[in-house]
């Protein structure tokens, strides 16, 4: 019953995640950690995680550019290393607390800056490598990342498909990572096997629905959540 269950809110959560370019972890950790401790959903989340990258990118147009991506994913690079060494070194509550007040001031930006919300270039830099941190760390790079592509990208399909694209690189490099240190479990190979080819099949039909969100309307939801995860982190 519980695999039923994560399943049914992984559609969902990820759903989520395929239409506006993040959030389904938060959502998800935000509605099973009372049924799985934390650290599992995280590991779980790398599969669903590579789905949403794999088939959105397959589903969308072709807007993603290798030089541009590479040198935001070299940035990640770095920080993804620092975010593994403390996840299995360091105690995780004092950089949950930072990446809590990190996406909240990126939301409170987001939803209140006026007109055009361009970042600098070496804010874009510092952003791609927190956010490789925060994907090694806690499975969570979405709101930093969004935020930098909301501000580099004019339209909503090229500023997710970038998120998407940063997402299918450092996934893999986390869970790497946990194959080296031994982190998955028979658990949660289970909990892959079985939820990954339902999640699947329901991500390849509701990637559509992105491209019926309104430009206007995507921005606003993508701030917004931004904000509230960021929130919603301190209290978690």
């Amino acid at each position: 019953m519980s695999l039923v269950l994560l399943t049914l809110v992984a559609i969902l959560t990820y759903t989520f995640e395929i239409v506006f370019g993040l959030a389904g972890t938060i959502l998800l950790l935000t509605a099973l950690t009372w049924l799985y401790d934390a650290k599992t959903l995280v590991i779980y989340s790398i599969l669903p995680q590579i789905l949403v990258a794999v088939i959105g990118l397959a589903r969308s147009p072709r807007t993603v550019k290798l030089p541009v991506i590479a040198g935001m994913l070299g940035f990640a690079a770095l920080g993804g290393l620092a975010g593994l060494y403390l996840f299995y070194r360091a105690p995780l509550d004092l950089f949950q607390i930072l990446l809590a007040s990190m996406i909240t001031l990126s939301g409170l930006w987001l939803v209140f800056s006026p007109g055009n919300r361009k970042l600098s270039h070496a804010t874009g830099r510092v952003l791609d490598t927190l956010g490789g941190a925060s994907q090694a760390l806690f499975g969570i790079s979405g709101p930093l990342t969004m935020t930098r592509m909301l501000a580099a990208f004019p339209d909503k399909t090229t500023a997710r498909n970038y998120a998407l694209a940063f997402f299918l690189a450092t996934n893999p490099f986390r869970g790497g990572g946990y194959m080296v240190h031994g982190t998955f479990t028979a658990e949660i190979v289970e909990m892959m096997l079985i939820s990954g080819p339902v999640i699947a099949l329901t991500l390849w039909f509701s990637n559509q629905l992105h491209f019926r969100v309104n430009e206007t309307r995507f921005r606003q939801v993508v701030s917004w959540v931004i904000l509230l995860s960021g929130v919603s982190l301190f209290f978690r």
